[in-house]
């Protein structure tokens, strides 16, 4: 399964930046996030995101 991980702006919240990965991908991702500090959004990818 294949997630859609958008990095959010930490004023407002809006998405900045936006990836999409492999499950096995986002616990690393959620680490690195949560190490900084940094604001995620994570959903599962539609066959458009890929």
């Amino acid at each position: 399964m294949r997630f859609e991980v958008m990095r959010l702006d930490d004023i407002d919240g809006t998405p900045v930046d936006t990836t999409v990965v492999d499950a096995a991908s986002v616990n690393r991702i959620v680490q690195q996030a949560a190490a900084i500090g940094q604001r995620l959004w994570i959903r599962p990818a539609g066959t458009s995101a890929s």
